[in-house]
């Protein structure tokens, strides 16, 4: 295993995210321009962030083009597939279809958590807090970009666990990154992406306090 693992997990990583982020603009019935912005953001936006606190100006995504480009063409077939057939968000198949969405963002999430801890370890970080924290970011910073373009209640901060299992995972694939590095990263990231579908799955969320009004409605 070499550094080309690491290379195809973030392109895996950049099409599901890309996936995700652009099904939510369409969605929210955003023009072609509003459905790349949004893939953009959550295939790159959690690397940019990353690469910024590490001090890697400018970031990757602008240094090498190849994650953008590919986040580009993913939002923009998908538009092109939803905007020929239209009857799809309408469909029986919306259901599969969004399951198979809640797989990739899952697979995205496990990706680039574990991708996140291994470059500041990689760039000689060997503090465990700061390894832990930056895998999160690098997780979960693209979908709460894309949730607050999108006028969304982001994702993490009440739903199924979400940033979560991007700490675990983080934990996990940092306690076992000096033994091993590409396993380490395996096992975070099959971590992360086994919470998610459970959570998705079974409907599991933290507890959270509950308004008179709410309880009504339930």
């Amino acid at each position: 295993m070499d550094s080309s693992i690491v290379f195809i997990a973030e392109i895996v990583g950049t099409v599901a995210f890309a996936s995700s982020g652009a099904m939510l603009g369409i969605r929210k019935n955003l023009d072609l321009f509003g459905v790349i912005v949004l893939g953009l953001c959550v295939a790159v936006g959690g690397g940019i962030l990353r690469d910024i606190i590490l001090g890697l100006v400018p970031p990757g995504a602008f240094r090498d083009p190849s994650y953008s480009l590919v986040a580009l063409g993913t939002s923009v077939l998908l538009f092109c597939v939803v905007y020929a057939k239209q009857e799809i968000l309408n469909s029986r198949y919306l259901a599969v279809y969004e399951k198979v969405m809640n797989y990739c963002d899952a697979v995205g999430l496990g990706i680039f958590t574990v991708v996140g801890v291994y470059n500041a370890y990689c760039l000689g970080y060997r503090q465990k807090f700061f390894l832990i924290f930056l895998g999160m970011l690098t997780g979960i910073g693209g979908g709460v970009i894309r949730d607050v373009l999108a006028d969304t209640m982001p994702f993490i901060l009440h739903k199924h666990i979400y940033a979560v299992a991007a700490l675990i995972g983080a934990f996990v694939c940092t306690m076992l990154i000096r033994r091993h590095i590409y396993l380490s990263m395996a096992a975070g990231a099959c971590v992360i992406v086994l919470i998610r579908i459970l959570a998705s799955r079974f409907c599991w969320d933290l507890p959270k306090p509950q308004h008179e009004a709410q309880k009504k409605e339930e």
